[in-house]
């Protein structure tokens, strides 16, 4: 059975975010933003708050194990929407198309439920879901199924139903283990094909002509 409805990521999917982008501006060379992100304000780190830890407590913690970095650290929640890119180009117009079509689109993000708002005030797409899991507001976090779970039971529908959309292969395989289909994201490009060959657009494209 092919799926009827379209379940996206966010990060990494629909918006482009990635801490580089604000570090570029405050160390000296790209080896002193490689170096600082994987010792110091580390993706470990950074899901405790997908997880829903507050930020104050995180970098409060953070600056007293390195005070000589407390304002690099401190710069992760006060300058946070810095590390903002923008839209994945042509993916948000694809759930635009899927949401003209008729098609149910939901989405299960990784994300602080305290900076969510802030990026929902950048992107007014993110409004455009029937269902929106955000992990910090559950204290769930993907990849582990409760995550999937939690979405299912408040969506009111079967796995199977579901096309899941993602650009970490962990959460991929763990939506398909719960019998999701999946779809790896590499590029928008690739993702029309995909929904178009379930058939996902094909209303779209008759609403739209």
């Amino acid at each position: 059975m092919n799926p009827s409805i379209v379940v996206f990521d966010i990060g990494g999917v629909l918006i482009d975010w990635n801490p580089a982008y604000l570090y570029r501006k405050l160390l000296p060379d790209e080896a002193a933003v490689t170096a600082f992100l994987a010792e110091v304000c580390t993706p470990a780190w950074n899901e405790q708050f997908d997880a829903g830890r507050p930020f104050a407590e995180g970098v409060a913690d953070l600056c007293a194990r390195h005070p000589d970095r407390a304002g690099l650290i401190e710069a992760y929640w006060l300058r946070w929407h810095e590390m903002l890119g923008g839209e994945i180009a042509g993916t948000a117009g694809l759930l635009g198309r899927l949401k003209a079509g008729g098609v149910p689109v939901h989405a299960i993000s990784n994300w602080s439920a305290e900076t969510f708002p802030r990026a929902r005030e950048i992107f007014p797409f993110l409004d455009a879901f029937d269902v929106l899991v955000v992990s910090g507001r559950e204290k769930l976090v993907k990849p582990h199924a409760p995550i999937f779970e939690r979405f299912l039971e408040r969506a009111g529908v079967g796995a199977e139903q579901c096309l899941f959309i993602d650009d970490n292969a962990a959460n991929i395989a763990a939506a398909a283990a719960l019998g999701f289909h999946t779809e790896h994201f590499r590029s928008a490009e690739a993702l029309e094909a995909r929904l178009t060959a379930l058939g996902l657009l094909a209303h779209a494209a008759e609403v739209a002509g």
